[in-house]
């Protein structure tokens, strides 16, 4: 299978402009055309990482986290970016990495967490803006219900649980054709007057050239007239974090061995429990302590999330149980996640989950 096919579906998945602005995700490594015939998933890329791919004949490796996260000006092996980096390139082996984009996405790393918890009803804590354009085409009559259809099978016109959105207004466009024109309707250097529907509607970013693509081969006129406006609003069903509710409320005490049994987490570093019980939670994998404000507006009783500072758990301020399980262990289960979404598009392709533990911090208990 070519790479390309396979980075087309994550890509789809957690499409690659959900990703945070600071954020490498993507093909770090490798030609998109290049033949592969095995993969394995990590939460991290080192050299162990390296050697099992290499030993277990796969040539890429997807992981959460991209290798190379800031500018590399050398490569000469001085650590163990360069030289992971060095090792891949050598063997021929391709990286790609599924970060933020992941993060953001209903079912990515929060929606992992989320289902591990039993939290239900779940919805982004943080949702994202400047997802969505807006299409405004004008179209003869008897061809508007055709030019609809074909920007809907495009993907236009999805609004939440909705599909198939449009405003349409009628109304009359006016055009002179001039004499090298081959005019849909009206006379060369005649101006026409034609009934025409006013046709808006929404459409994700990332597919606007798919969008225009179906106008301009289905739409009648020669010369199409068109416009797209970015839009500010939020898009519920992409952005970071999530909140949800468990089945039943339970003491803060019983939700923290739930947490450490179901995230298999060793230990939980957590700010006081408090006389309220648990019931709303809020999540976020890895460094999540930039949405405590949100969990908290949220109506959290709890956010579960890792990498929290000292000075910042006194901003939980008493209003919530702050339980910081460690980046590792929020994540580590995205590897399983990764093999689900590949295996069920390409039931046969050769993927591998690592053997390895990529956790830098081990515990002294």
């Amino acid at each position: 299978m070519r790479l390309a096919i396979l980075i087309k579906h994550l890509e789809e998945f957690a499409p690659l402009n959900y990703q945070e602005d600071y954020d490498n995700s993507g093909l770090l490594i490798g030609n998109a055309d290049q033949e592969i015939h095995g993969a394995l998933v990590a939460l991290d890329c080192t050299e162990a990482i390296v050697d099992e791919a290499i030993a277990q004949n796969c040539n890429l490796i997807i992981t959460h986290h991209p290798i190379v996260f800031k500018g590399l000006k050398k490569l000469t092996g001085k650590n163990y970016v360069e030289r992971v980096v060095l090792k891949a390139i050598r063997h021929n082996i391709a990286l790609y990495a599924i970060h933020t984009n992941l993060d953001h996405v209903k079912y990515g790393v929060n929606g992992v967490i989320s289902q591990r918890l039993g939290l239900k009803n779940i919805k982004i804590l943080s949702p994202k803006t400047s997802l969505l354009k807006k299409l405004v085409t004008f179209c003869p009559t008897a061809q508007a219900a055709a030019v609809r259809s074909a920007l809907f099978e495009a993907g236009a016109g999805g609004i939440g649980n909705y599909s198939e959105c449009s405003f349409n207004a009628e109304g009359t466009g006016t055009f002179r054709a001039g004499e090298d024109t081959n005019a849909f309707v009206g006379e060369k250097g005649v101006r026409q007057h034609e009934s025409e529907v006013r046709i808006e509607t929404v459409f994700l970013v990332q597919d606007e050239r798919k969008v225009l693509l179906a106008l301009f081969e289905n739409h009648p006129y020669e010369e199409v007239a068109y416009d797209i406006y970015p839009l500010g609003n939020r898009l519920d069903t992409v952005g970071a974090g999530m909140v949800g509710w468990l089945e039943h409320e339970m003491d803060g005490k019983d939700f923290l061995h739930l947490v450490k049994d179901r995230m298999d987490a060793e230990v939980i570093r957590h700010t006081k429990l408090l006389p309220k019980r648990i019931k709303k939670v809020a999540v976020c994998g890895g460094s999540g302590s930039f949405l405590l404000k949100d969990a908290i507006a949220a109506g959290a009783d709890a956010f579960v999330t890792a990498d929290f500072k000292y000075h910042e758990f006194f901003d939980a301020d008493e209003k919530l149980v702050i339980a910081d399980i460690g980046h590792f262990e929020s994540e580590q289960f995205t590897s399983n996640l990764l093999i689900d979404i590949i295996q069920e598009k390409f039931p046969n392709f050769a993927i591998r989950l690592t053997e390895h533990n990529t956790n830098p911090i081990n515990y002294f208990i």
